[in-house]
């Protein structure tokens, strides 16, 4: 694979990663626990959708298909996002959680492309940074208000993070692609945020009256394009319209 494959790859991985979390947070307009909660969910799915277009826009360069095409017309397997964001919203406290942990990644991993080599993505690094210091603000926050809250929220809190604990570890996997890229001051290194990111979610979680869960197998495959059963039903609804009436634009 040569480096222009690679950097597709990569950049294919970041946006889908956004376009498939910016889909999950969509479903839950309109259906808020309240109106400021619902204007601010639907408001974080916007600012995702913003950074996956930017950053498909950028895979378009190096691909030769437009944004559209990568979104609405790939299949499941060729997909790149890590199985975190796909995961399922059974209740706010889920919705809390996986953001959480996806926000404290998020920010960490942005903040390190914003020094990358390639100015494309440190570019578009430092306008997304803005936007997820916000969202990592607001996921926090909640996190800290549902844990340390009452009996009830604070159980649906700690089952969320058992359920979905498993996950994060995939964020800091990387390809050998990636590792390449990394060494070239293009990719950020994500194998070397884990120690940071983890000290920052147990320090909010110890804060939110939750406990670490322990263990430490996680879940993989999502970067490889082996995907949960979940990714299937969010690309059914996403791709719809484009796969029923090909070529149509606004």
């Amino acid at each position: 694979m040569n480096n222009k494959a690679m950097l597709f790859d990569y950049v294919l991985h970041l946006a889908d990663n956004q376009v498939i979390m910016a889909q999950r947070l969509s479903e839950l307009c309109g259906h808020g626990p309240a109106l400021e909660q619902d204007i601010a969910i639907t408001n974080i799915s916007l600012d995702l959708i913003g950074q996956a277009r930017l950053l498909f826009q950028y895979a378009g360069k190096l691909d030769g298909r437009d944004e559209d095409q990568l979104a609405f017309l790939r299949d499941v397997h060729e997909f790149r996002n890590v199985l975190l964001v796909e995961q399922p919203n059974h209740d706010f406290a889920h919705v809390i959680v996986r953001q959480y942990l996806f926000d404290e990644f998020n920010f960490l991993n942005y903040q390190a492309l914003c020094q990358s080599k390639d100015e494309d993505l440190a570019a578009i690094a430092t306008k997304a940074l803005m936007e997820v210091k916000y969202h990592r603000r607001f996921s926090r926050n909640w996190m800290l208000r549902l844990g340390d809250g009452t009996a009830i929220s604070r159980q649906k809190m700690q089952d969320a993070l058992n359920d979905l604990w498993s996950y994060p570890g995939e964020f800091f996997e990387m390809t050998g692609g990636e590792e390449i890229l990394a060494k070239a001051g293009i990719a950020a290194d994500v194998a070397s945020m884990k120690p940071t990111w983890l000290a920052n979610v147990t320090q909010t979680v110890k804060e939110a009256s939750l406990v670490i869960p322990e263990g430490d197998w996680h879940q993989t495959g999502g970067k490889k394009g082996i995907h949960s059963e979940h990714l299937g039903h969010i690309l059914a609804e996403m791709q719809f319209l484009q796969r029923a009436y090909p070529g149509q634009t606004w």
